[in-house]
């Protein structure tokens, strides 16, 4: 019998998959099999949300950057058909040893995201696309569980994907709308 070689080699799994159990396995394995949200669009008032949010980064004053963070992310939930999510923006990063944190989310009744927005060391607002990425990283985390239903949240090449597809589809179609409307922002 002739086998043919595959076009691309198969990824391989990390270690730690392998000590899970069958069900999270199974979980780790549908969590890595989705790179994207089907049919998600964002709402022309998620751009308005957006719009505000980079410049309530851009003032640096905690307690705008908090509400801008809080209604886009409303109405990402609206727009996901999730319910809403608690989230809490806070200044300076936690850091140990091992770096700073710079977003968590809680599994916890009912679930919560929170966020910083300066940098530990040098107390600095951090840049707008970082900040973005954290809110998604654990937007994404949330939306493993209400969404699609997972029984966890695992870092997998699926969940960067989808982290990855949210930042690329506010930011472009953000970056097309503002250019045909006149306006020049920048998102670092």
């Amino acid at each position: 019998m002739l086998l043919s070689k595959p076009d691309a080699p198969p990824r391989s799994l990390p270690a730690f998959f392998y000590k899970l159990s069958m069900r999270s396995q199974r979980c780790y394995l549908k969590s890595d099999s989705i790179a994207r949200f089907e049919d998600f669009a964002p709402s022309l008032d998620a751009h308005r949300r957006l719009a505000d949010l980079m410049t309530a980064l851009e003032s640096g004053t905690l307690r705008e950057v908090h509400q801008c963070t809080l209604a886009l992310m409303t109405e990402l939930c609206v727009v996901f058909r999730v319910p809403a999510i608690r989230v809490e923006v806070r200044g300076v990063r936690p850091h140990n040893a091992r770096g700073e944190l710079h977003g968590l989310f809680r599994l916890s009744k009912p679930p919560e995201i929170l966020l910083w927005m300066r940098t530990a060391r040098r107390h600095e607002v951090v840049k707008p696309r970082t900040f973005l990425r954290t809110m998604f990283h654990e937007l994404c985390h949330y939306l493993d569980y209400s969404l699609f239903k997972m029984e966890d949240s695992f870092h997998t090449m699926g969940f960067f994907k989808r982290e990855s597809f949210l930042v690329r589809s506010l930011l472009a179609t953000e970056k097309k709308a503002k250019k045909s409307s006149g306006i020049s922002a920048r998102i670092d």
